[in-house]
């Protein structure tokens, strides 16, 4: 009974996902997502020729893309199966761990709150946390990480479950067996081996995991800094944790370099210099962002739907509790205690502070980078207040009167917005006219800007190839160097005889530049607001 009633709660979840998920058009960045992972299933393991973003997701979601492509094929509907799955295995991941050794109505509580935090994403948000590779499914390896430390935490080097905190132990007994003991040393190694794996194909876990872990052993570690409670595990074993965390940061750092070195992929790389002079304009947007990964950023919310905008004011409740959570997990920094709970609340900190002096704080696209926060959050909330919220006190004869209303009214609407998410309309592929338009007049090769490129030729499973470009130094057309595959762009592989210009997002200046490298063309057409111009020659063997 029990394992049917998951198996609904996982099927109706995923679908719901993916139905919002679908509210939003795949562009080119998860396309070329696609188009990496179609390449590894077919032998390019290492990705030779290949330039990735900044963070290239190699051992996170390509090998998940692989999967769906295996049962799928190549397409856009890889990206909104794997962002419905990622996203369910999240909030699973974040109620569970939540739970964390609590048995019966309080684990019940814990993981009711943790996974209701992030039950309904915002409609705002779904393109972050619904759509294509954005450090969200970083937390997924993540949490599997804290699962395995949490577990091992819940039994002491004897290998006898560890009574909750608080309870008082015997200090009598025999000493522990070595087997227990090497079990126990068995976790930093996993740890560290976890951390690594996450490291190569996101460098975002040092904030939401390495950092922290390190930081906070490390603390714990010293004499008379932390006095109350009682330790929980060993010194050892913790500074065990922080330094195969540390080891793992290092080795993940170079993995990309090893990595080209043996012919594989490259990372680009983006500029990260801080403004400090745009402290003001980044708090908005950080404060905005924090919200909107909430569900609650009624700052930015569609205030001609007033069910929308109702839907995110009740979220505002869930951020009040996160706001509480961080302020309980102060309190309890000095105490010994669980040690999940001073990291994510460090990570917590850490990951809005980062994203306050960085650059990605311009807008709140950029609240893609800080996307971790939202199951450290509901995480730690369920871990500290889970109890407190739906614990028999507070729904009790205890609580006030209007207690139980208000949680019902708030709980009523996390389950409307998320059926409102599923929902919405599905909308088609970025790029669907031209990708039409290209496979009807047989045109299989071509070049355009950025977002007209992967896109299209994932709109068209792989049957027409647009391969990106962009102005180099002097106006000239060059190969954009950015989620594409320099083997696309060798005129003995390949004939590219059109680009595309003028459509949605298109390249400025890419009309003029392409007439200056190739030439007035043989053909020229209009269509869907789209140009396409075609030459009846190589345009690879004149591209920069």
């Amino acid at each position: 009974m029990r394992a049917g009633v998951v198996a609904g709660v996982v099927a109706i979840l995923f679908f719901c996902y993916w139905r919002q998920s679908q509210s939003v058009p795949l562009t080119s960045d998860g396309a070329g997502n696609v188009l990496q992972a179609w390449d590894m299933l077919h032998g390019n393991l290492l990705l030779h020729h290949w330039w990735v973003s900044d963070v290239s997701f190699y051992t996170t979601e390509l090998p998940q893309y692989m999967l769906i492509e295996t049962l799928l094929g190549l397409g856009t509907q890889v990206v909104h199966v794997a962002a419905a799955m990622t996203y369910t295995l999240l909030v699973l991941l974040a109620a569970l761990l939540a739970k964390g050794r609590a048995q019966g109505w309080p684990g019940l509580a814990r993981a009711l709150l943790a996974g209701g935090l992030m039950l309904a994403p915002q409609f705002s948000a779904t393109g972050i946390l619904l759509l294509s590779p954005d450090h969200t499914g970083t937390a997924v390896p993540l949490l599997v990480i804290w699962l395995l430390i949490d577990r091992a935490d819940g039994a002491d080097p004897g290998g006898r479950t560890q009574k909750p905190p608080g309870t008082p132990r015997s200090r009598g007994g025999s000493p522990p067996p070595r087997t227990a003991l090497a079990s126990l040393a068995l976790v930093p190694v996993l740890v560290g081996l976890g951390f690594l794996w996450t490291m190569v194909a996101d460098s975002d876990v040092l904030l939401t995991g390495i950092v922290p872990l390190v930081l906070v052993c490390a603390w714990r570690a010293c004499p008379g800094l932390i006095r109350g409670g009682e330790r929980p595990a060993p010194r050892w074993y913790e500074l065990s944790l922080a330094g195969a965390a540390a080891v793992a940061g290092v080795a993940g750092s170079l993995a990309p370099r090893v990595i080209s070195a043996l012919g594989g992929y490259r990372e680009s790389h983006v500029g990260t210099d801080t403004d400090l002079s745009q402290l003001p304009h980044n708090a908005w947007v950080t404060l905005r962002a924090f919200l909107d990964l909430l569900g609650a950023n009624v700052f930015d919310t569609n205030t001609n739907s007033v069910i929308e905008f109702v839907f995110v004011a009740l979220h505002l409740a869930g951020a009040i509790v996160v706001v509480w959570a961080l302020g309980v997990a102060a309190s309890r920094f000095f105490r010994f205690g669980e040690l999940i709970v001073p990291v994510f609340a460090v990570a917590i900190v850490f990951n809005l502070g980062a994203f306050l002096v960085s650059p990605h704080a311009r807008d709140l696209l950029g609240a893609r980078e800080m996307a971790g926060v939202l199951p450290l959050s509901a995480v730690l909330a369920g871990r500290t207040l889970g109890i407190r919220i739906f614990g028999p006190r507070a729904l009790g004869q205890r609580a006030k009167a209007w207690s139980a209303p208000v949680l019902a009214v708030v709980m009523a609407g996390y389950l409307g917005a998320f059926g409102y998410g599923a929902a919405q309309s599905s909308v088609p592929p970025a790029n669907e006219p031209l990708a039409t338009w290209l496979m009807m007049h047989r045109l299989s090769d071509g070049l355009a800007g950025y977002w007209l490129a992967n896109s299209t030729t994932v709109d068209t499973r792989g049957r027409v190839i647009v391969s990106a470009v962009t102005l180099g130094n002097g106006g000239q057309l060059v190969p954009y160097q950015w989620e594409t595959d320099d083997a696309n762009y060798n005129p003995s592989l390949h004939d590219a005889n059109f680009v595309v210009t003028d459509g949605p997002d298109s390249l400025p200046g890419l009309q003029q530049a392409a007439v200056l490298a190739f030439g007035s063309p043989l053909r020229t057409f209009h269509t869907s607001g789209y140009t396409i111009m075609v030459w009846n020659t190589n345009l690879l063997t004149k591209l920069g």
